[in-house]
């Protein structure tokens, strides 16, 4: 199996893991940790791991002239990305972060157009607008009334946020996983990212009652480290050295199928009119901006 084939299957593990994680992590919130509560947890057990395998692998030096780039990864990657995920999720539905997610890859496009002036084609600029209007139909027509989701709107508006950080980052963390072994890069990044969210997680992570967490708490809390933060940083960052932050990107529009199938399995959310529509025009939108042009605008 040669190093391509690797990066994708590692990019498609990835991206299930996230698809199943919007549900696994929403049956714990907030009944038993809040969202920022859990940043912490997930920030600390991920850089406790990759400083643990770190010590079982040939050392690295880094370049201190990649310090600020390193800091802005572990803002936009872990900070910023986490936080209006986990709040995100406390606030909305499993379904809808699964659906606003997939703009991911149209805001890497974006954001490659802009900091490393990737080729800009007209049907792509179209289907920019088109996942913005998907996922504002989402954010404007999500205020439904469920007892596991007090604010929808503002849980949506955290998607968009959330996705727009991690498009920045895999945009920015690209040349740093091309000069670094991905666990020596992201025992830095979930370090860096620990220390900054610190401020706003520990609040929220000292309310946890710990010792009274029940095993259906407890296995779900070890899914979101080991799972959905260790396991993907490290399979992103792999395929990152094999493939462009576009085509990593682009596995990121199969979480709505992984996310909305498992939700409606066991029984954590229900697929509406209005999200399948909106959902199909993001879907659509994702398709036009990852598709390959001839001719430029």
């Amino acid at each position: 199996m040669n190093k391509r084939t690797l990066a994708l299957l590692a990019a498609l593990g990835a991206t299930t893991i996230y698809g199943l994680s919007h549900t696994i992590a929403k049956e714990v919130m907030p009944t038993y940790i809040q969202g920022f509560g859990f940043v912490q947890v997930r920030l600390l057990g991920a850089a406790i791991l990759f400083w643990l395998v770190s010590l079982f692998i040939p050392q690295q030096k880094i370049d201190r002239a990649d310090l600020p780039k390193m800091l802005l990864c572990a803002l936009f990657g872990m900070v910023i990305n986490m936080l209006c995920f986990f709040k995100g999720i406390e606030f909305s539905t499993p379904i809808n972060s699964a659906v606003l997610i997939t703009i991911t890859p149209i805001l890497v496009f974006v954001f490659s157009a802009i900091l490393i002036k990737e080729r800009v084609f007209l049907p792509r600029v179209v289907g920019v607008i088109m996942g913005f209007i998907g996922a504002l139909v989402l954010i404007v027509f999500g205020n439904e009334i469920r007892q596991d989701a007090p604010n929808i709107p503002l849980g949506n508006t955290l998607f968009v946020v959330n996705a727009s950080s991690f498009a920045m980052y895999l945009v920015l963390v690209k040349s740093l996983s091309a000069k670094y072994t991905t666990v020596h890069l992201l025992k830095w990044l979930f370090l860096f990212g620990f220390i900054m969210a610190l401020p706003i997680s520990y609040p929220e992570f000292s309310e946890v009652a710990w010792s009274a967490l029940p095993f259906e708490a407890l296995w779900r809390f070890a899914f979101v480290v080991i799972g959905t933060t260790f396991m993907t940083y490290l399979l992103n960052v792999f395929a990152l050295k094999q493939l462009k932050a576009s085509t990593v990107g682009v596995f990121t529009y199969l979480q709505p199928l992984i996310g909305i199938a498992y939700a409606i399995v066991v029984g954590a959310d229900a697929l509406t009119v209005y999200k399948f529509g909106a959902g199909g025009v993001v879907l659509l939108g994702v398709y036009l901006v990852t598709k390959r042009y001839q001719t430029k605008i």
